[in-house]
């Protein structure tokens, strides 16, 4: 019998930044390959950015990506401590489509295959094509719920969870020392918690070895809000505005709260109002039947806001081309000025100068991010004064897309695996004080754990 060994390179005593290596003899794969955000912030922040010809070797200066030989691509070496080596690597397996899981991905070997749900790989298409993110040339393999993928003699089982973002899966890794769970991310409150669900059944029907948990939230009692509750706010906001205009603000990729703002939309008689940048990903994404979208081309409940860009006089060439087919959908702020009810309109934080145009006084803006605002201090003053100047009234409405410390310490009892490795989390050590009787380790960084 052979090895096996996990080697954490991030998300230890933090949230996200998760890459983990399995090695179970000549094999070796890994868990998601993100950015960590929170040691970035040490070193990066606004306008501090890692150069632009040589971000691989910006972040190995500060120990932000693990210094392994056979893992880059060439040209990112250049001028790096590292000197290339064809891949010593077998595969990468991507649970979501956040950047916290997938961006450090574009720094990889491009003989290394990548593995992803088919909806991650319409989310990083669109990132790509709108030019937020070049992932490289990668050879790309995707999977849905009920595969079983054999990298020599390991086996890696995908099952789908309910996250924040479509197409997330935890695996079950069959290895010769027994099975290894990995959640990824994952929730039980949101629209689809059956599909956490089949996981965690499937995970305890395994019998695990180790498990290796996420843990964001494991230092709060409160549930908070189910999607379901966003949508009835929402609802009672739009209720409320009675003729009034009313923003909001939501993560780009979550298409569950898309479709809160999208069906609350529609139950008002308000039309949404969504960015070019959604109408892109959304065109997408309605290529995978499971996701069960709305084509911003076809749907009559759906119009797309353009800003004025270069001539001020929404001509075509001011565009990029990936915006220009949603010209015929264009709505304008002079449009939303004259009849604010009739709409329903996504204000992201960055185009609050539209509100200029638009000329709002008084009306709501939903802030549907997180539980709480997590910018710097600075970036939410700023926020907080532009909705006083145009006498917006602030709500705060959110579902987490994680589980709170009740249902993971459930998660964890249910799956009963041998030894527990917390990650995603700032509070890991709360795992061995609230599972007494349990193995739990908590990681370190770059050290290897022995099944």
């Amino acid at each position: 019998m052979s090895m096996v060994s996990i080697t954490f390179h991030g998300g230890v005593g933090e949230i996200g930044g998760n890459r983990i290596l399995i090695e179970d003899g000549d094999v070796k794969l890994w868990l998601d390959f993100g950015r960590s955000f929170t040691a970035e912030r040490r070193f990066y922040a606004g306008w501090l950015q890692p150069r632009g010809h040589s971000q691989l070797m910006d972040l190995l200066e500060f120990d932000l990506i693990p210094p392994l030989r056979g893992l880059y691509a060439q040209h990112h070496l250049e001028g790096s401590p590292i000197p290339y080596e064809e891949a010593h690597y077998d595969a990468v397996f991507i649970s979501h489509a956040h950047a916290d899981h997938v961006d450090y991905v574009r720094f990889l070997d491009s003989s290394i295959p990548i593995y992803c749900g088919s909806g991650t790989k319409l989310f990083l298409e669109a990132s790509e094509t709108v030019g937020h993110m070049d992932y490289g040339e990668h050879l790309y393999k995707t999977f849905r719920t009920g595969d079983r993928i054999r990298i020599g003699d390991v086996e890696v089982e995908p099952i789908h969870v309910d996250h924040s973002i479509p197409a997330a899966y935890g695996f079950i890794i069959h290895t010769s020392s027994g099975s290894i769970v990995y959640t990824g991310d994952l929730r039980r409150h949101g629209p689809k918690g059956e599909m956490t669900e089949e996981f965690l059944e499937a995970a305890a029907e395994a019998e695990p070895e180790a498990l290796i948990i996420e843990g964001t939230k494991i230092d709060e009692e409160e549930r908070g809000l189910s999607e379901g509750e966003v949508y009835e706010g929402v609802l009672r906001v739009l209720g409320e505005a009675e003729g009034k205009p009313v923003f909001y603000t939501q993560n780009r990729r979550d298409t569950d709260r898309f479709r809160t703002f999208y069906e609350a939309a529609k139950a008002s008689g308000r039309r949404l109002v969504i960015t070019t940048w959604t109408a892109h990903l959304l065109s997408k994404l309605v290529e995978d039947e499971h996701l069960d979208l709305p084509d911003p081309m076809r749907d009559e409940d759906i119009a797309v806001y353009f800003r004025r860009k270069r001539s001020g006089k929404y001509r075509e060439q001011d565009y990029y081309h990936w915006e220009r087919p949603y010209l015929e959908r264009k709505i304008t702020a002079e449009e939303i000025r004259r009849r604010p009810w009739e709409y329903l309109v996504c204000l992201e934080l960055h185009h609050f100068p539209e509100l200029i145009d638009i000329k709002p006084r008084g009306g709501h803006y939903i802030y549907s991010m997180s539980e709480h605002l997590e910018e710097e201090a600075l970036e939410e003053e700023l926020m907080r004064n532009w909705l006083s100047h145009f006498s917006l009234r602030l709500h705060q409405l959110h579902a987490s897309g994680h589980m709170g410390r009740g249902e993971l310490l459930e998660a964890v009892e249910l799956i009963n695996p041998r030894r527990v490795y917390p990650i995603h989390t700032e509070h890991p050590e709360l795992y061995g004080r609230l599972l007494r009787g349990r193995r739990v380790e908590n990681p370190e960084r770059g050290r290897s754990y022995h099944l």
